[in-house]
């Protein structure tokens, strides 16, 4: 049935014939008026663009009559933005040179604008500056953006945190599509590898009237890779070593474009072993390996724009549970995950006189598999013992274990999204969009083991959100109203300790959000924002009823549960000029029926129960930071950030895994390029985190540490074509010592990752 779904869908959007034109001009220096190379044109409408050749020229085909934003970025240059009328050929356009970064187009707002012209603060980092910093992982690359943690089980394992909240209260979109993983669970991953991804955006704050339920925390937008400009075609293959794992990612992309037809395919794999803290203790079991292919198709004429997106990922993770075994091998030991992950998205865009139409539809399957000792024995032939040989033999066993074991706990979970908002034609300073959501889900058991029943989830939301533009003022507002109904099946026989009762709920909530924005010249901008959001109950939360091998825990749902309901106050200060900018960010968050865990004193099975509850709770704090580049030093960058956050229940005590406070420095140099190295750099950095004593009722303080990280790298050019990136970074450098309150295995003494270097080539073709 949803196959027939998504294939009429995708039949009902068909291009319209229009008059096509030519968009063509020249960009120079504002102060030399010598033209500007490889500066990027775009139309976030129309999500079109070029490159300018080297006389600064470019030229746009296949563009229908109308007023459409531009945007010019280019590096080394302030990014322009204005509106302009097509048909238009022969336009000259100068921007002015500037040390401050560029800025892009964020695309996981409504209106597609940059961020100095967005109401709503969204953080932006390209993915290839977070592995430059020596991420090892997607999740652990986000982490280095400001008022953005990660909840962590070893290495292979990250959950978003932002300012405080975590798993289903953080929205991941990747694909433009919501990624649903059986994300509830603390030892389940994010599952997305950061070859692939072009850039990451962060909304700090409620963004339930955009995206709905579980947005409640943030929004955490992963852009694909783009495509080949028209008429080009790309290809790059990379590797990276990683010392402490011994680890190792490979990846390889070609990607093509025509006039109207576009092509991108993308093969990754990644293995690590397991890693090594700063007192040289491996951490048995942290190993783990991934396998990802990302391929892409689109279309693109006057009137319609198709991207079709596929991403399979695998990925063979270690579940960590005590030191053992010192080795270097990466398959993963009992009991580890075995997760597959399949998204395939259509997003359609039909362009109308002066409006548009977008349909956006995502498919996912997501096959989670996880193996424990007891299953993967339970056909295994008896073996003679030998005390001489006693470590190998356990090795042996657990391979053995790999080819005859018989998943403990198999879940299959598939989602069916679409999301079609029409964007109404502008009526003088205001922009309005109107649009409808939705998600269709099912999760079914397999294995013996069940932590969450069949069920059925369906989704249904309408909002209308609007955009109104003065000289110096922007204000944007909306509103939203939900609707999600959970059916559950029964498991096992009433009266058993095991029984799950079935559940039958349905939750609704209306929200809203306003937000201004006011800029003095182009130095100094202040956003004020007011939004509420939601978040109904996951099914774990309403459901649960058994013991959690990956955490450590026996879990009872509560099928009474409320839905979570909060409102956010955040002001933004920004301040810069050419060669200083600072800014100053402060929430407040509300929110009312938080629900979380809270141990019984009981235990199960050997493990601790720990039952769903709610509370009101509070969280408020913010991130203050600089960035110098003084003139003429325009290659020199120090740059420093500090944030902070405290969650409180209003009934007295600390929330659980809330970050400590930290304060990072930088200090970076960008070189001038010469005829062969060009994109030079290198940079010192120190993250200071203080003591974390605001704990909950059942955690313990965690003292503070300090990590030194540092890095260089640049690009040697082979011809007009071929050029070769090196990067050579290093974290912990002083191999220090640590434990990180956000990390799960702090409970049992065991310390995070010790010093590790990475080194990456990365060949463009």
């Amino acid at each position: 049935m949803k196959s027939k779904i998504l294939i009429v869908l995708l039949l009902a959007v068909t291009p319209f014939i229009y008059a096509q034109y030519q968009f063509s001009g020249t960009i120079t220096n504002a102060e030399t008026g010598e033209p500007v190379v490889s500066a990027t044109i775009y139309l976030p409408q129309l999500e079109k663009g070029t490159l300018t050749d080297f006389n600064g020229n470019f030229s746009i085909s296949n563009i229908s009559e109308g007023t459409y934003k531009l945007v010019i970025s280019s590096v080394g240059y302030s990014s322009f933005s204005r509106e302009i009328q097509l048909p238009s050929e022969g336009v000259i356009i100068v921007i002015q040179p500037s040390a401050i970064e560029m800025e892009e187009v964020i695309v996981s707002t409504p209106f597609h604008q940059l961020q100095s012209e967005n109401v709503m603060k969204v953080d932006r980092e390209n993915v290839s500056e977070l592995n430059r910093k020596g991420a090892i992982t997607l999740a652990d690359g986000i982490s280095q953006m400001p008022g953005v943690e990660s909840i962590t089980t070893g290495i292979g394992i990250g959950k978003p945190v932002i300012r405080g909240l975590s798993s289903n209260r953080v929205l991941v979109y990747t694909q433009g599509v919501r990624l649903e993983n059986q994300q509830y669970g603390d030892e389940h991953g994010l599952g997305i590898s950061s070859k692939g991804i072009g850039s990451v955006e962060v909304i700090k704050g409620p963004a339930s009237l955009l995206y709905g339920s579980d947005a409640i925390g943030g929004v955490l937008y992963l852009n694909p890779e783009r495509y080949a400009q028209a008429n080009t075609t790309n290809a790059e293959v990379d590797g990276s070593y990683f010392s402490n794992t011994l680890g190792y990612q490979a990846s390889a992309m070609a990607k093509t474009s025509g006039d109207n037809l576009k092509f991108l395919a993308r093969g990754s794999y990644a293995a690590h072993s397991d890693y090594e803290t700063g007192d040289g203790t491996k951490v048995t079991n942290t190993r783990f390996n991934e396998t990802d292919f990302k391929g892409g198709f689109g279309y693109q004429d006057s009137r319609y724009k198709a991207d079709l997106r596929y991403n399979f990922n695998r990925a063979n993770i270690g579940i960590p549970e005590e030191i053992g075994i010192q080795n270097t091998e990466k398959e993963p030991l009992l009991p580890y995950q075995e997760i597959d992950n399949h998204i395939v998205s259509l997003d359609n865009r039909l362009y109308l006189p002066n409006s548009s139409l977008d349909l956006n539809i995502g498919y996912q399957f997501n096959n989670r598999k996880e193996f424990e000792e007891e299953h993967a024995h339970e056909h295994e032939e008896e073996h003679e013992d030998h005390e001489d040989h006693e470590h190998e033999e356990e090795h042996e066993e657990h391979e053995e274990g790999h080819e005859e074991a018989h998943p403990a706990l198999e879940m299959h979970l598939e989602s069916l999204n679409y999301n079609l908002k029409y964007n109404l034609p502008k009526t003088g300073n205001f922009e309005t969009i109107l649009g409808v959501q939705g998600m269709h889900q099912t999760n079914s058991n397999f294995g013996e083991e069940i932590l969450i029943p069949d069920a059925e989830m369906v989704d249904f939301g309408v909002f209308g959100t609007a955009h109104f533009h003065l000289e110096n003022w922007d204000f944007q507002g909306g509103l939203r109203y939900d609707n999600r109904t959970i059916n559950s099946e029964s498991y096992g026989h009433e009266g058993e300790e095991s029984f799950i009762a079935a559940v039958d709920r349905s939750f609704n909530s209306i929200n809203g959000a306003i937000g201004a924005k006011y800029q003095y010249q182009s130095k100094f901008i202040v956003r004020l924002n007011l939004a509420s959001g939601f978040r109904a109950p996951n099914l774990a939360e309403l459901t649960s009823n058994g013991s959690h091998h990956g955490a450590n825990r026996y879990e009872v749902g509560n099928a009474n549960l409320d839905n979570e309901q909060n409102l956010q106050v955040d002001l933004s200060l920004e301040w810069r000029n050419e060669h200083f900018e600072a800014f100053a960010n402060a929430f407040h968050n509300s929110v009312n029926d938080y629900i979380f865990l809270n141990p019984s004193g009981e235990f199960i099975e050997d493990d601790l129960v720990f039952n769903y509850t709610q509370g009101d709770a509070t969280l408020y704090g913010g991130e203050i930071g600089f960035h110098i580049h003084p003139h003429p030093l325009d290659w020199l960058h120090l740059e420093s950030s500090f944030e902070t956050v405290t969650g409180k229940l209003n009934n007295g005590g600390y929330l659980p895994l809330i970050p400590a406070n930290s304060i990072t420095n930088t200090f970076r140099v960008e070189f001038e390029s010469d005829q062969q190295l060009s994109n030079k750099y290198a940079f010192v950095r120190l993250k200071n985190v203080f003591d974390q004593n605001t704990v909950s009722t059942f955690e313990t303080r965690t003292g503070g540490y300090g990590l030194l990280g540092a890095g260089l790298g640049g690009e040697l050019e082979f011809g007009a074509s071929s050029s070769v990136e090196i990067n050579i970074s290093g974290n912990n450098l002083l191999n220090k010592d640590y434990i990180s309150h956000l990390s799960r295995l702090k409970p049992d003494g065991i310390s995070n990752i010790g010093r590790n270097i990475l080194v990456s080539l990365l060949w463009n073709i």
